[in-house]
This record gives C-alpha cells, sequence and structure tokens, in this order.
C-alpha cells in the first residue's frame, strides 16, 4: 500500500476523506483508522454516514457534498454506491452498462471544503496528513474549493479516470497542484499520489 510505505512510522495522523462511500470498502482510509488515526470523512450520499457513526466512531463524519461554490446539483444515485456523483454525462454514459443503473436523483446544496474544514477541523489537529478526494469527475472542483496555502497535506490523492503518462503531466490537476508545490508520487489504477516537494 503506497499510503503506508509513506507514513511508514507515523502512528499518528489525521485524514480527510472526500467521497468517503463506506467505513471500510474501497476506503483508502480505514487502515490508519485502525493504527489510531482519526480524521473527518465526507460523503454527499444521503444516509452515508450512519455506517460511519457505528464503525468510525472516532471520526468527524459529515453527509455534505463539495464543490468549489455554494450551489444546487443534481446527485446522481446508483446500484452501485461506488459510482454515485454529481457528473452528468458520466453518470449517464454508466447508466444501464455492466448492470449498474441510476435508481435515483437529487438535488443537493454543496459547501467548499474550506467551510467544512472551518467548521470541523479540531483545534489540536496541526496538520492535515493525507487528502482522499474520490468524487467521480468532480473531483478538480473538489480540490479547488480547499485553500492550499493554508491546509497543506503531505499527500493528496485524487482520482484521474484518464491516467496514462501524457494525460497525467497534460492535466489541469497536475498542473494546478504544481503551484501549490506537489508533483506526482504514485498511480495505481485510477488514483494519482500528489505529494509535497516544496514544504515553504
Amino acid at each position: 500500500m503506497i499510503l503506508s510505505g509513506i507514513f511508514e512510522n507515523k502512528m499518528t495522523g489525521f485524514y480527510v476523506d472526500v467521497g468517503a462511500h463506506h467505513p471500510k470498502r474501497f476506503s483508502n482510509t480505514f487502515f490508519f483508522y485502525r493504527r489510531g488515526w482519526r480524521g473527518i470523512n465526507i460523503d454527499a450520499m444521503p444516509g452515508s454516514m450512519e455506517a460511519f457513526k457505528r464503525s468510525r466512531s472516532r471520526d468527524i463524519n459529515i453527509e455534505q457534498p463539495i464543490s468549489d461554490k455554494n450551489e444546487f446539483l443534481t446527485y446522481y444515485a446508483f446500484n452501485e454506491p461506488a459510482l454515485n456523483g454529481f457528473s452528468k454525462s458520466i453518470s449517464n454514459e454508466r447508466d444501464g452498462q455492466g448492470g449498474y443503473k441510476i435508481i435515483f436523483t437529487k438535488d443537493l446544496q454543496t459547501n467548499t471544503l474550506d467551510e467544512v474544514l472551518a467548521k470541523n477541523l479540531p483545534d489540536d489537529v496541526e496538520k492535515i496528513d493525507f487528502l482522499s478526494i474520490d468524487v467521480e469527475g468532480f473531483d478538480f472542483r473538489v480540490l479547488k474549493s480547499i485553500n492550499l496555502d493554508v491546509h497543506k497535506p503531505e499527500v493528496i490523492l485524487v482520482e484521474m479516470l484518464k491516467s496514462g503518462l501524457t494525460d497525467l503531466n497534460d492535466s489541469e490537476i497536475t498542473k494546478y497542484l504544481g503551484g501549490f508545490g506537489y508533483s506526482i508520487y504514485s498511480k495505481a489504477v485510477n488514483t494519482v499520489f500528489f505529494r509535497r516537494t516544496c514544504h515553504s
């Protein structure tokens, strides 16, 4: 596991997981929770935090859609919750493929990640060790909603569906994060790991 290698000797820490989906299934943070870390889990799916409250009681668990501005957006919920999201084009493309289908849509009001952190980041947390973003095509908008001059996670994980080498280097996410001192550290399937190389 890439993250466990980066934080191999760090027994306590703090994470933020946007698009957390499930407390254990497909989770980038559950390994660290079991180690003794804590963090903030955020997901837009109505009712999604009930399972987190049962299994991740040490964490702060928030049902809230995240975007780069406050607005109402249509949320597309599938029979496979891992595919849920706000991208109309991606959702329509997936609808009916491989047995997956949209089971309902709902208009939800978004907040920025900065707003959520301002209200919920514990006073005793000096830094966010890693930020995980997996929101099915809305990742860049979530990324732009956090002030990376203020919050400086050591590692940022972003879902990037086009993850060939050329696509990665030319992507708006890579260029955007490069402006804040991050560079590509590793990748696993559709997840790209960015690590801070500038610690000013």
